[in-house]
């Protein structure tokens, strides 16, 4: 592997991704490899970009929040991208704060049902 641009089977490699994926975050202008005649090389920046978005859908946001979210950083820099980041990080918190609270109540309810069946197997056991 080269240090300063990987080939498109390369980068599929490294980030663990499908062909179809890497070709999709191109389509979508997320990504903007070199190429040269059919092939496409990943240079540092798209690397770095890659990590950002592979981040950002760990964190749960849509591939447009995304997109959105590194055009400004071309656009107008790194502050206002920074407090678009703060302003998406919050929302998203607040989001899988919601999404937690949610899991943990089903589980609770899981868990009673759960002992419900084990009680009832025990009284069918015994009869």
């Amino acid at each position: 592997m080269s240090e300063t641009r990987l080939s498109f089977k390369e980068m599929c490699a490294r980030f663990d991704v499908t062909p179809r994926t890497l070709r999709y975050y191109e389509y979508i202008e997320l990504l903007a490899p070199e190429k040269e005649g059919r092939a496409r090389f990943y240079g540092p920046r798209e690397v770095a970009r890659m990590k950002l978005i592979l981040r950002g859908r760990r964190f749960g946001f849509s591939l447009e929040e995304i997109r959105q979210w590194l055009l400004i950083y071309g656009k107008k820099g790194e502050r206002p991208q920074l407090e678009a980041w703060l302003r998406l990080a919050d929302r998203q918190l607040d989001a899988l704060d919601k999404q937690r609270a949610e899991l943990d109540s089903a589980m609770v309810d899981l868990r009673a049902l759960r002992e419900t069946a084990v009680q009832e197997m025990k009284k069918l056991g015994t009869g």
